[in-house]
């Protein structure tokens, strides 16, 4: 008779005590997720976007942009995607956050898998009005939002409306520009 895997749980308590290695450690309902540190070609779009989102979002009352983001809610799940753009708590504190507007992953061959089939879906199930998914690969954008269909195709050009209503057109041709095909 086969015996059921047991996987270890943690807290974000005991993620907090994790001694820094270069990768990044994530928890979702306690189940430790472990990634290696980006590549340059994910690092540059990473930089191209938050310029971008920079130029709608600088002077956004209360609305600020994070890279690495947070989304935690104790005890057990800490997820960090790439980009995260919500609103400042009082407190400053990631399991304060209320509103998460936009949660990006940049997925390249090691996570694309995961980010796709794991934490998309989980960054909707805690709120997130919309996820992108920024393929390294196919140099081109997937959007998903609650209700709405999964990874939706952007090749040319991507609006985004802030939450004061201001408009970002991202030319996604540019935004993989200079980079490696396949990164």
């Amino acid at each position: 008779m086969a015996m059921p895997a047991v996987l270890r749980r943690f807290t974000v308590d005991e993620l907090e005590g994790f001694p820094p290695d270069g990768n990044r450690h994530e928890l979702l309902d306690g189940i430790l997720i472990v990634t290696p540190q980006a590549g340059l070609p994910h690092q540059t779009v990473a930089a191209r976007l938050v310029r971008a989102l920079d130029s709608v979002l600088g002077d956004e009352l209360g609305v600020q942009w994070w890279t690495p983001g947070a989304i935690q809610i104790r005890p057990q799940t800490h997820l960090e995607p790439d980009i995260l753009v919500g609103r400042m708590p009082a407190d400053g504190r990631w399991e304060s956050v209320q509103d998460h507007w936009l949660a990006v992953e940049i997925s390249g061959v090691g996570s694309r898998l995961f980010d796709r089939e794991v934490k998309r879906d989980a960054y909707l199930e805690l709120g997130v009005k919309e996820v992108w998914r920024v393929d390294l690969g196919f140099q081109c954008i997937f959007v998903s939002s609650p209700g709405g269909p999964a990874d939706t195709r952007h090749d040319t050009t991507l609006t985004w409306y802030s939450p004061g209503g201001r408009q970002l057109i991202v030319d996604i041709p540019a935004l993989f520009r200079g980079l490696p095909p396949g990164a």
